[in-house]
């Protein structure tokens, strides 16, 4: 019997993050939960530090895998490729780097397009050949840099294969693909990757048929109608931009026409809040009190060729992403004999019998810490819970699954968009995929995410009274 409850809520093929903020997120959250142990029993056995959540090993493995894979036992000369005006604020990057440093025989560069240059036919970066590099941004900003800056160093990169994010899986990132994905390939894809994806798509006016499988005679008219149960947003869109959330009742007309001129959306199912949202204990700042605040989550998966490699477990409103203020959640592995719903009940009871001040005093060091370790969105700490998500070696097991199924389907997705039978819900411009096209992936060593809107079994909906 599936354990995991919920659906994928988006895929990110071209250049996904997070893999570094979760890491400093389990430092922090192993701080807070040794801070509060110090003060009340709490009578739960959990693990901070179990490998699987862990994801910046394995996409460090993933990047040497391809290197030999193309270059042997030769010298590593690895770049992770960033646009020029984020090289020294993104602190995921730097910290990438500096860890791939520390690795026998591999040298790292962070760089932008302008370090790039050709000699000989090869791409070096900073004056030393580029083995193998790692792109920290999509084909769309691609063509954006080329209007100030040559590109034709990346352009070769990708020719040459040097790329390990290849441009060729990029367009499997299109939301509008879920709409094949539960409609017309079904059958060619894993039972599990169909049950985890949400009736989605392409919003336009078009006779289509709905998530009973009921027709529907304009889509258009249909989502206004429909509206609180629905969720619009852009194919191509990241962190939070532009999505339009129907539970929230606010001018479906107005929205509805503001994707309709944007075009390139997508009208997807709303997967039900209360399965992908948990309690954790929260402070009243003004009252001096706490309790128990009901955050939405998300739960990513990264996956290369090598399977499962870590999580990234985000909380906040609707979107869940930073950008959008969303925080990042310590994951924890429950090792006592109980349900997760009874460790989180117990967990929160726990922080509320701690009192308001002996709470805020650790969050308060936490927050301390995180800035000190550089775990800061624009002027202040990323927001993080005292109360950590709760997996089990269960639930692990079937992400793993989860995780081969979804690579394995994305991979003949592939195959089938390289035919030109996906083209109406892959809307890219014609530069994009023509690049696209110069590097396959066919199963390369790479790194996808998929973003789950996850139950593990603490979720709201099957709150115990």
């Amino acid at each position: 019997m599936k354990i995991v409850k919920g659906y994928n809520g988006e895929w990110n093929m071209g250049s996904p993050g997070g893999w570094e903020y979760q890491r400093i997120a389990q430092i922090l959250g192993k701080m807070a939960w040794s801070l509060v142990s110090e003060n009340i029993e709490v009578g739960v056995d959990i693990d901070f530090e179990n490998p699987q959540i862990n994801a910046v090993p394995g996409f460090a493995q993933m990047i040497l895998r391809a290197h030999e894979n193309r270059h042997g036992k030769n010298a590593v000369h690895a770049v992770l490729l960033a646009e020029t005006e984020t090289l020294e604020v993104v602190l995921e990057n730097k910290n990438f780097v500096s860890y791939l440093n520390t690795l026998d025989g591999v040298k790292a560069s962070l760089a932008g397009p302008g370090h790039l240059s050709l000699k000989n036919g090869k791409v070096h970066c900073k004056g030393e050949e580029a083995t193998v590099i790692f792109m920290d941004f999509n084909m769309n900003v691609l063509f954006k840099i080329a209007k100030d800056e040559d590109i034709e160093p990346i352009q070769e990169a990708i020719r040459q294969g040097i790329l390990v994010n290849p441009r060729g899986m990029e367009p499997l990132g299109a939301k509008g693909l879920f709409e094949v994905i539960t409609e017309t390939h079904r059958e060619q894809l894993s039972e599990d990757t169909v049950k985890h994806t949400p009736w989605t798509r392409q919003f336009y006016s078009r006779k289509t048929t709905g998530p009973q499988g009921e027709p529907i005679e304009d889509l258009v008219s249909w989502t206004e109608t429909q509206w609180e149960n629905l969720v619009l947003k852009p194919a191509h869109g990241y962190s939070g931009h532009g999505i339009f959330v129907g539970y929230k009742k606010e001018n479906p007309k107005k929205h509805i026409q503001t994707a309709l001129d944007a075009g390139d959306y997508i009208v997807q199912q709303l997967i039900p809040l209360g399965l992908w949202s948990e309690q954790s204990t929260w402070p009243l700042l003004e009252e001096r009190s706490l309790y128990l605040k009901e955050w939405q989550t998300d739960f990513r998966c990264f996956i290369t060729d090598g399977g499962l490699q870590g999580f990234l477990a985000r909380f906040g409103g609707v979107p869940t992403n930073v950008g959008s203020g969303g925080g990042i959640q310590p994951i924890a592995v429950l090792r006592s004999h109980i349900t997760p719903r009874e460790a989180v009940d117990r967990i929160n009871d726990a922080l509320l019998k701690l009192g308001y001040q002996a709470f805020v005093q650790i969050q308060n060091e936490v927050n301390r810490k995180a800035i000190g370790m550089g775990f800061t969105y624009l002027l202040g700490p990323i927001m993080i819970t005292l109360r950590p998500r709760l997996l089990t070696l269960d639930h692990i097991a079937e992400l793993k699954q989860y995780a081969h199924n979804l690579w394995q389907d994305a991979l003949r997705l592939e195959g089938i968009w390289r035919k030109g039978r996906l083209d109406h819900v892959v809307r890219i411009r014609d530069e994009e995929k023509e690049l696209a096209m110069t590097q396959p992936w066919r199963g390369s060593p790479a790194l996808m995410v998929s973003d789950g809107l996850f139950s593990f079994g603490a979720d709201q909906m099957n709150e115990v009274s």
